[in-house]
């Protein structure tokens, strides 16, 4: 897989599009950059970009763009609703793919280093970059913004961490760092400026003061009023979703607007967001409300509805979901290729992908068609009394097939780390150790990876039991297939884990292994067996 980092630069224009589009050609004209997304704002007066590639290549894409800014913005002209301090106020590198936050701290000072030496302006480190304690959070560094910097700069506690300590009034200072996944989330109210500030206090980890800290953490917030949409907003970010996901955030807001009898009409995601905080989201509306929703398109287009994505324009998921927008047939991933070229690989002269590669791709197919059953059951007004039973019984299979597509990889993964280790080297006998050592446990890691599918289809087994024998009788052959594919799935595990026991020189995890493979085998057997016996029952 490549490694791939987010580059989010923030800059100080939103309304001169011939700036916009200049600093947008900057970029997408980088080697290695892929530009996502260009998220101007008018009252802001900032535009937020989004684009990824190496660390290598987002480095110099960031470089590229502030060098175009440079001679296109006048800070000393430039007014705005959002806090800033420079004309390339801040850029954080966020890992994405195959990379590391130590990564992204390296991305992060090799730019600092660079924008500075090649504008001779002061750059400070935030976030996880940040070499000092009171610069770790951004409304630090930025208090009392491009308007305080001249006074800031001759103290010794506001020191550019690169370039000179010196006032450039056409750029002001620039902040760049190293963090996780920000979401940059706004909730539409129709008030006053005050009145969605008011609720900003309320509800931001900071709060009012030290004594009167707000409702939610990791998450910064305040009022604002966009006069090109005629509301206000509680402009937030967000730091870390996963602590306060982005939902919680929306019904705070709500909850507080409901005291003050506002109306909340709809929100705004700025840049794009991971899959993970939407389907997070989505999550808590089907438990909460008992809702029956599997699939993931549904899931995404629930979050739209219920939060009001598209209130103030179009929100197209394929442009603002991150994974979505990274994710292509390109991206060295096996279920990323067409079936056509996935068989392809199967039958080309290569180990990888083999026999476990494709005890994950049937047994996917498995689990897919007795989803299929219950989809063909459920919601059908003949079947209205199944309906309960099916909404129990299709999740496993949804849920069982999304994970063991992720098997297809991780079986090629775990051989080549065995591959990888024959290939060390052994001209000495602490080489020849190391060696065995990385052949041993490339071994076991290849063993793990096909018990772990053998063992998550044992999951399925009463399910389909249970699919075949309720489900539309229609789709009777659907289910036989599903249960022979199951099957089959689990003997290529077998036969993969016993030919990598084999090698292995640790005689009780061969026995443990061994034991728990053929159990799971002899479970499939009978299972298929008895699902094959209750579909011939049906006529």
């Amino acid at each position: 897989m490549s490694q791939l980092v987010e580059c989010v630069p923030n800059f100080s224009e939103g309304r001169n599009q011939q700036v916009i589009d200049a600093i947008s050609t900057a970029i997408s004209e980088t080697p290695g950059c892929s530009l996502l997304d260009v998220d101007p704002g008018s009252s802001t007066n900032r535009t937020v970009y989004t684009f990824v590639g190496s660390p290598d290549a987002v480095v110099q894409g960031a470089l590229n763009a502030a060098r175009r800014a440079f001679s296109l913005i006048d800070m000393s002209k430039h007014s705005g609703e959002h806090p800033r301090t420079g004309a390339l106020d801040v850029c954080p590198f966020i890992p994405v793919q195959d990379v590391s936050m130590d990564d992204c701290v390296r991305c992060a000072n090799e730019f600092g280093q660079k924008l500075a030496e090649m504008l001779h302006v002061p750059v400070y480190l935030y976030g996880l970059a940040a070499l000092r304690e009171s610069r770790r959070s951004l409304p630090a560094v930025r208090a009392g913004e491009y308007e305080a910097l001249p006074d800031k700069l001759r103290q010794a506690d506001w020191s550019p961490d690169f370039g000179p300590a010196q006032f450039v009034p056409s750029w002001g200072a620039t902040v760049t760092g190293a963090r996780k996944f920000l979401i940059a989330y706004n909730v539409n109210l129709i008030s006053t400026k005050e009145q969605a500030h008011r609720i900003a206090l309320n509800i931001r980890e900071q709060g009012r003061s030290k004594d009167q800290p707000g409702r939610l953490q990791q998450v910064q917030a305040m009022g604002w009023y966009l006069d090109e949409s005629n509301i206000a907003q509680v402009s937030t970010n967000i730091l870390d979703h996963e602590l306060t996901p982005l939902h919680r955030v929306y019904q705070e807001v709500c909850r507080d607007a409901k005291e003050l009898k506002l109306p909340v009409v709809g929100s705004q995601i700025v840049g794009l967001i991971p899959l993970k905080a939407v389907l997070d989201a989505a999550d808590d509306f089907i438990t909460t409300e008992k809702l029956f929703i599997v699939e993931e398109e549904h899931k995404v287009r629930l979050v739209i509805s219920k939060l009001g994505l598209d209130s103030l324009g179009p929100f197209n998921p394929k442009e603002r979901i991150i994974e979505y927008m990274v994710s292509s047939g390109e991206d060295g991933r096996l279920v990323s290729l067409s079936l056509q070229q996935f068989v392809r690989s199967v039958g080309a002269r290569t180990a990888a992908p083999g026999g476990g590669s494709v005890s994950a791709a049937v047994a996917a197919l498995g689990a897919a068609l007795g989803a299929m059953v219950g989809q063909m059951t459920y919601g059908k007004r003949q079947f209205e009394n199944l309906d309960s039973v099916m909404r129990r019984l299709i999740p496993p299979f949804h849920e069982a097939m999304n994970e063991l597509l992720l098997m297809v990889d991780a079986d090629s993964t775990a051989f080549n780390s065995y591959m990888a280790a024959l290939k060390m080297p052994k001209s000495t006998a602490e080489d020849v150790r190391k060696r065995e050592t990385a052949m041993q446990d490339g071994l076991k890691r290849a063993v793990g990876v096909p018990l772990a599918l053998a063992e998550r289809v044992s999951v399925l087994w009463p399910s389909l039991k249970e699919m075949v024998v309720h489900g539309n009788i229609a789709c009777k052959s659907d289910a036989q297939v599903a249960a022979k594919a199951l099957e089959t799935a689990v003997f290529g595990a077998y036969y993969n884990v016993t030919i990598n026991l084999k090698d292995i020189t640790d005689e009780d995890f061969k026995m443990a292994m061994l034991k728990r493979a053929a159990a799971l085998l002899q479970e499939a057997k009978e299972s298929a067996a008895a699902v094959l016996l209750a579909a011939d029952d049906r006529k």
